[in-house]
């Protein structure tokens, strides 16, 4: 752990499953529906979860929600997704890595569907896909400009939330800590490689998130036709201009 990661535990578990990472700059919006979805998610697996907020140069309450939901919180000053995630990874307890975002829900048989397909000895790991908290042609749209490129370049993955066990999350050192952006589907492709040398298939459990909306309600929903740039940049994966417009320049990202 560097020294800018600095972690607060709440009440210790015993026994840990799951440890659930979410990166946090500036949530409190958003951040507790995502917790909730999370406690209701974990029912089925009482004093089994953890869940660890990593708490990124936040102005607001995040910090404090994240607390009061009884979760770890590890502060971290980098403007990198991938360090961002990795830091949680490095102390979770769980035998299995699963990471969100603060402003997306799971839904309630997320995690005994991971729970399912990871017991099987089929699957490495894997994605989820789900759907938008609303739908309009011009999201529809954005989405397909920003699939259908990373399609080509990375291949047939889903990504939103992902799943695996830590012991693989290692082995394949993580998020790569060179991406600004994409990096999320340059995980996918490398899990998805890790697991055809294991024998294993790289899975997808459908209908398993709610994503929001927040970036075509504050910039519009044909904005990213009117920016082509913001797709080239996905593509190029370490261009800080945008990365930093995207995620962490603003005050809800």
């Amino acid at each position: 752990m560097t020294e800018t990661n600095k972690s607060s535990r709440g009440e210790l578990k015993e026994n840990i499953k799951f440890s659930i990472i979410i990166p946090a700059h500036n949530e409190e919006k958003y951040i507790g529906k995502c917790l909730d979805s999370i406690t209701e998610a974990s029912k089925a697996f009482t004093n089994q979860t953890e869940v660890i907020v990593v708490v990124n140069r936040c102005t607001d309450k995040t910090e404090e929600i994240a607390q009061s939901y009884n979760c770890i919180t590890l502060k971290n000053n980098d403007k990198n997704l991938s360090k961002i995630r990795n830091a949680g990874a490095e102390i979770a307890r769980g035998e299995i890595i699963i990471t969100i975002d603060a402003d997306t829900q799971m839904t309630e048989n997320m995690l005994s569907n991971v729970d399912k397909h990871l017991a099987s000895g089929k699957y490495i790991g894997g994605g989820v896909n789900g759907k938008f908290e609303r739908v309009s042609l011009g999201i529809i749209v954005s989405a397909i400009l920003i699939i259908v490129p990373l399609l080509f370049k990375y291949g047939p993955i889903s990504v939103g939330i992902f799943w695996c066990y830590k012991k693989d999350f290692m082995a394949i050192k993580g998020f790569n800590e060179r991406m600004l952006m994409a990096e999320d589907a340059d995980f996918a492709k490398r899990l998805k490689e890790w697991g055809k040398k294991n024998n294993k298939k790289y899975g997808t459990i459908k209908n398993g998130m709610i994503t929001s909306c927040r970036r075509f309600d504050a910039y519009g929903d044909w904005a990213l036709l009117k920016q082509p740039q913001i797709i080239l940049a996905y593509l190029k994966g370490n261009d800080r201009k945008y990365a930093d417009k995207t995620y962490y320049d603003n005050q809800e990202r």
